[in-house]
């Protein structure tokens, strides 16, 4: 679910970035991070050279302790910095990328960070360092670990520049710019690094000006003749088209042709009756207002239709059954019993009464008492 952000954190990982740098915020139960080599919480940088975008999953939630996941600044601001949830944290869902977990008894370990005095800014006065770290299974064979891509200190008797001259900006050839150069500053300038490696490799070759203009020729030739083949094929396919369509519509009338010559009369019925319904289909307007004006044409004809029916029919004569008549159920009248409503006892069982018997109802239980002191009395007389 997070590929982007695990491959980023074990070759981070692999080549020792995260050796000696410190948590650097810590906030009881919500959060404790690290990863930013300056410890200020504003460095760091991803192995890609820019800050990647986040990647979110439904299955992935902050619903516990224990998660690792991208610490950033905003949508897709993701680089080295990563933190450790102590608790649940709904607010970050669809924030931060969650690319793994705390697992066994380390989780006591991840509690044990947040035992520090912090200040006003949630950073703390004492704060744990990561020692280093060892990458026990990987996943991805790829990868290849970089060198000097941590912030190294200065060696002694060198003499750092802090700034340059635009003579020392424009000279980015030169072969000392790797020593000189911090990370942060040399990822910026990767593209132009390569450039040298292009020109180191081929010094005394030089294209000239005047050749673009071939290259432009070469181009729109090639493109012309693409748009050529495209044309071509468009017409090959019309061709193979219009030839299936002509070939359907001859095997259509060979068909019809073979069926008529049949002297079958249940047949050829079928096919009449067939033609009709399909000439009717044709006929029908397709959706839209007229079809909808249609339907309520229909639909106004069947009312008066059946108006006209009950009319004509007398009212003795509805009652009778019209088995003979296709259209004698027009005129036929649902009629139900008149049960007129009496007065009922409650105590009078009637065929539609359904009894139901409850012991726990107060009633049944004064009966069964009753009857229990009747059968005593009763036995004490004998």
């Amino acid at each position: 679910e997070a590929p982007k952000a695990c491959r980023n954190f074990i070759q981070l990982c692999m080549e020792g970035y995260y050796d000696n740098t410190i948590f650097h915020r810590v906030v009881p139960d919500f959060i404790v991070q690290g990863g930013d080599p300056t410890g200020t919480g504003s460095g760091g940088e991803s192995i890609y050279g820019l800050p990647f975008k986040d990647e979110f999953h439904s299955r992935l939630r902050f619903n516990r302790r224990g998660l690792v996941a991208m610490a950033n600044a905003g949508a897709h601001d993701n680089g080295s910095q990563f933190f450790f949830t102590l608790g649940r944290a709904d607010e970050l869902n669809n924030k931060h990328t969650i690319f793994g977990k705390i697992t066994g008894d380390t989780i006591y370990n991840m509690l044990r960070l947040t035992e520090v005095e912090i200040d006003k800014e949630e950073r703390p006065l004492n704060p744990h360092k990561i020692k280093s770290s060892e990458v026990l299974f990987n996943p991805f064979d790829d990868i290849i670990p970089r060198t000097n891509k941590k912030l190294k200190k200065d060696k002694p008797g060198e003499e750092v520049k802090k700034s340059k001259s635009k003579e020392e900006e424009e000279d980015d050839d030169s072969d000392n710019e790797e020593g000189e150069m911090d990370s942060d500053e040399k990822y910026q300038v990767k593209e132009r690094v390569a450039k040298k490696l292009r020109k180191d490799k081929n010094e005394n070759v030089k294209l000239p000006f005047k050749e673009e203009p071939e290259t432009e020729k070469k181009t729109t030739s090639r493109s012309e003749e693409l748009r050529k083949e495209v044309r071509q094929l468009k017409r090959e396919l019309l061709e193979a088209k219009q030839k299936r369509e002509e070939n359907s519509t001859k095997s259509k009338e060979k068909k019809e042709e073979e069926e008529e010559a049949d002297p079958n009369s249940i047949v050829t019925e079928y096919l009449q009756e067939k033609k009709k319904y399909e000439d009717l289909r044709k006929q029908q307007p397709k959706k839209g207002i007229s079809r909808e004006e249609q339907t309520l044409a229909l639909l106004d004809r069947f009312k008066s239709k059946l108006t006209q029916a009950i009319a004509d029919t007398p009212e003795n004569e509805m009652s009778e059954p019209e088995v003979e008549d296709d259209e004698g159920w027009l005129s036929h009248v649902l009629q139900f019993e008149d049960r007129s409503r009496k007065v009922k006892d409650a105590n009078m069982q009637d065929e539609d009464t359904f009894e139901i018997y409850d012991p726990r109802n107060p009633v049944n239980k004064r009966r069964r008492e009753q009857s229990k002191r009747i059968m005593r009395e009763k036995k004490e007389r004998r």
